[in-house]
């Protein structure tokens, strides 16, 4: 992996850095916990070729926070009928 292509790469869903890993020829950012294939010397920098990093970590393409306030769908709370 040249230095300089590394220096300029960041990751699409967060913009952060990204480190290389020789071992396993990937991209990984550890922010989001994705690792980014590199296939025959070029870097697969799509969301859908990522991996997670972490088991059970959900990757949301819109970045790491969502959107603010959600919390899913409303319910009264605190009732149990009649």
């Amino acid at each position: 992996m040249d230095a300089r292509l590394l220096e300029i790469l960041v990751c699409p869903i967060c913009k952060g850095p990204l480190s290389y890993d020789r071992a396993a020829q990937e991209l990984i950012c550890s922010a989001d916990k994705l690792a980014y294939p590199i296939r025959d010397g070029i870097p697969v920098m799509l969301v859908d070729e990522a991996r997670q990093t972490v088991e059970g970590t959900p990757v949301d393409p819109n970045g790491p926070s969502g959107p603010s306030g959600s919390s899913g769908p409303s319910s009264p709370s605190g009732s149990s009928g009649a």
